[in-house]
């Protein structure tokens, strides 16, 4: 096995506790199974960094206790309802949290990725935001006088954990319209990327495949999980279990519901 391509537990291993971890939105390739990994591996102190929002990833890991700060525009389980046990941390203060927008997320990735210290965004001029990050500052445009801009600093995780459909024994990965996941790979350290399936042959050597690929030249490690999204839909492959996103929602309002959801469904890759 090329060392690259390996398990889903050794996948994980990678991502030590503490480390600044780029998790995907809901619609752009969540590894679940991957998720599930850490949970049993008993990682602790994540700072997660939403790109640029999170759901069931983010719940299950605050929930769990894995998770000591997130910086997100929003954390939710869209037509299921609000996040329970991110809710639930907010209101006892169990997590730092770090509030920004999506361009704000994007514009940090995107610094880090070119290397540069910072990146500039616009609409922030005029929000609340600006008196809860000390980190983000106004400045002067230098090429027009009396023109603020907000300057972000660069957002550059320790590990990019997602979900694609295919990779090669390279480690190339192919992403196809979800360039949000490049972008990701580009600003962190490293990648750990699962799978539904093995290419046989080179990803970067296909025409029709090349330009939607992820180079092996950012990704860590990539392990083979078929249906590694579940229960959250994956691109066009299988739709989102709405009845386990429901049961959830249900279950994890109280500690003793999500105790009992993670006794019933972590041990397993895919429990019914």
């Amino acid at each position: 096995m090329n060392a690259v391509l390996c398990p889903l537990e050794d996948a994980v291993a990678g991502i030590a506790g503490g480390a600044r971890l780029a998790i995907p939105p809901d619609y752009s390739g969540v590894a679940m199974a991957a998720t599930r990994a850490l949970l049993r591996r008993g990682t602790r102190g994540l700072r997660l960094v939403c790109c640029p929002t999170a759901g069931l990833q983010a719940d299950l890991l605050i929930g769990a206790g894995a998770v000591a700060e997130i910086e997100t525009a929003a954390v939710s389980l869209g037509e299921w309802g609000p996040a329970p046990r991110f809710t639930a941390a907010v209101e006892r203060g169990a997590i730092a949290i770090r509030d920004a927008t999506c361009p704000a997320i994007h514009a940090g990735l995107q610094a880090a990725e070119k290397g540069v210290p910072f990146m500039t965004v616009r609409g922030i001029i005029g929000s609340d935001l600006l008196a809860h990050r000390d980190d983000w500052r106004v400045i002067e445009n230098p090429f027009a006088a009396g023109d603020p801009i907000v300057v972000v600093p660069a957002i550059a995780p320790d590990v990019a954990l997602f979900h694609a459909a295919l990779a090669d024994a390279q480690g190339n990965v192919w992403v196809g319209r979800r360039r949000e996941l490049v972008t990701m790979a580009h600003a962190a350290a490293r990648s750990v990327v699962t799978v539904e399936a093995l290419y046989d042959g080179d990803l970067l050597a296909d025409e029709r495949l090349a330009a939607g690929s992820l180079p092996g030249l950012y990704v860590h490690a990539v392990a083979l999980a078929p249906s590694g999204a579940w229960p959250l839909a994956f691109a066009d492959l299988y739709r989102a279990d709405e009845a386990h996103l429901a049961a959830y929602a249900r279950d994890a309002r109280d500690d003793a519901g999500f105790a009992r959801y993670l006794a019933r469904h972590l041990a397993e890759p895919r429990a019914a």
